[in-house]
């Protein structure tokens, strides 16, 4: 089973031919939080799958050797479950069908958005069970204790009432504690890959969140829980240890 985002980010195999794309692919992923590992081939791909056991792979169907539902379809005969997200310049529905026939979880059509291909991947984590916490899991980070089981937030012993939105937030920004979240990735966490709407939303989910999480009932500030890094997006983490 797949350890919880708060103890590892998910292992992806970026599989394609075309070394600009691989290369452009796999910094934009690791941006993303993400390990990768890379195969410019199919007999690698399946290789380097058995032995490193990642949790996703990002296929190219047209591979020099073998095309990518070739490696897919071995990859299962082979007792291998691993979710796949397709890339190609195919776009019939014939090919997307078969795409699914032999275990593709998702099908991306070249040219595709970076964004795009970074949340379809979330989505398929997510759907896969990735990340997610045992029921009844307490999460906790520096000073504030969030449980899931009685839907109950804490702060310095005394409890925050948070609406389901932002328990959700503060519960996907404590389970990637140390990790820097973007306004993108907490949208497709947070109200799903469906959500059309603008950014706009996260800045006012934080600030929400602050005001619960930073300000007593007396008006007494605590320090900041939720960190802004400028351009970047939000994180929170234990407060450093003095050096001695």
């Amino acid at each position: 089973m797949n350890s919880p985002l708060s103890h590892a980010q998910a292992r992806l195999l970026v599989v394609d031919d075309e070394p600009n794309l691989r290369d452009l692919l796999t910094t934009t992923l690791k941006f993303a939080g993400f390990e990768v590992l890379t195969a410019s081939t199919g007999g690698e791909a399946v290789a380097m799958a058995i032995e490193h056991r990642p949790d996703l792979i990002v296929l190219d169907v047209m591979l020099p050797d073998m095309d990518g539902f070739a490696v897919t379809k071995r990859l299962r005969e082979g007792g291998e479950h691993i979710p796949v997200v397709f890339l190609t310049a195919r776009d019939q529905v014939a090919d997307k069908v078969r795409g699914l026939t032999v275990g593709g979880d998702d099908y991306v059509t070249k040219p595709f958005s970076l964004e795009e291909v970074v949340a379809r991947i979330r989505t398929v984590l997510r759907r896969a069970g990735f990340g997610e916490q045992p029921e009844g899991a307490v999460l906790r980070v520096g000073d504030v204790e969030l449980d899931e089981d009685l839907h109950e937030v804490y702060r310095a012993g005394v409890e925050v009432k948070l609406s389901p939105t932002e328990f959700k937030l503060l519960r996907y920004l404590m389970a990637n504690a140390g990790h820097v979240l973007s306004k993108a990735q907490i949208l497709d966490h947070v109200w799903e890959y469906s959500w059309s709407g603008d950014t706009t939303i996260v800045e006012s989910y934080i600030s929400y969140l602050r005001r619960r999480l930073d300000v007593r009932p007396a008006g007494t500030k605590l320090p900041p829980f939720i960190e802004t890094r400028r351009g970047v997006g939000y994180l929170v983490r234990a407060p450093r240890k003095p050096k001695p």
